[in-house]
């Protein structure tokens, strides 16, 4: 399977990331970390909203009830997608200000995911510290530390039937795996799943399909592959022909669209002419339907 993914909102996001599908409003949600912003695109009117926000967001989440919840380099907050209201809810990382949350998601019980890292764009990420965390904000507010010693915590997703759990740190070129226990929210058993040639790009954001499969961003490679998590074979693969690619998430009427974000960030001026999209958010239709995004339950 080859495609090329079709622009359909031209955000110029400095670094789009960590979108999600509400399947209830019919909208996806995505942020612009260093945009500082949290966006809505509705695919009925083709309409992309931002809304400012007074803080970098790594992530957001579709709240059940309504609303949204973000990870942000201030914490977990709930956002009020029609004020931009935002209202904390817990901020692990208080201690550490130089510490951002980057992407994340909600598991199958509706508690979120999401991981921290140190950014520093003065070194290179061989050099960065690996001292990220992922956390899990569970509906009641408590605050977990699932994994440690993470550099770039990044993509995470479950697999259908919600037994086993997906996760990237990017500069290890490899997706791990885990086992999930979905009733106390638990991971067990890590093990590599797949390793990525550095040929093909950075390993960013990840989702799976209703097959099992995986579909990855890759930051550095202007692609999103598919791969089977068993064999770990890549089975596909979608070219996204501007920008960085950093995450990837299934929506629309029938969960069947892959929605696609990018980035500005690191292409120099000359790029950025060849690249006058970069930032802008894309979708493709492979022909596969896609897991359900979760809503927070808090």
């Amino acid at each position: 399977m080859e495609l090329t993914a079709t622009l359909v909102a031209d955000a110029k996001a400095m670094i789009g990331e960590g979108p999600s599908w509400d399947a209830e409003a019919g909208h996806l949600l995505w942020v612009d970390i260093q945009g500082k912003a949290a966006h809505v695109y509705n695919p009925s009117t083709n309409q992309d909203r931002t809304i400012p926000l007074p803080c970098e967001p790594g992530t957001i989440v579709p709240r059940s009830g309504g609303g949204a919840t973000v990870a942000t380099d201030s914490g977990f907050a709930h956002l009020d997608l029609e004020t931009g209201a935002l209202a904390p809810i817990a901020n692990p990382e208080a201690a550490n200000p130089e510490r951002r949350f980057n992407d994340g998601k909600c598991d199958p019980r509706g508690r979120f995911w999401a991981g921290t890292l140190y950014q520093d764009l003065d070194r290179p990420v061989s050099e960065w510290d690996p001292i990220g965390v992922l956390y899990r904000l569970d509906g009641d507010g408590s605050v977990h530390s699932m994994l440690r010693g993470l550099t770039i915590s990044n993509g995470l997703t479950w697999s259908p039937l919600g037994d086993t759990f997906y996760f990237i740190d990017s500069p290890t070129m490899q997706v791990r795996a885990f086992d999930f226990d979905t009733q106390t929210g638990s991971i067990t058993n890590s093990r590599v799943a797949i390793e990525i040639a550095e040929d093909i790009g950075f390993p960013d954001g990840m989702t799976s399909d209703e097959e099992g499969m995986l579909w990855i961003a890759h930051f550095f490679g202007g692609q999103v592959t598919r791969w089977n998590p068993h064999t770990a074979e890549m089975i596909g693969r979608i070219q996204v022909p501007q920008g960085n690619v950093t995450s990837c998430v299934f929506g629309g009427e029938n969960m069947d669209q892959l929605y696609i974000t990018t980035a500005r960030i690191l292409l120099d001026e000359q790029q950025l002419k060849e690249r006058p999209h970069a930032g802008g958010l894309y979708v493709a239709s492979p022909g596969v339907k896609g897991v359900a995004s979760h809503a927070f339950v808090g």
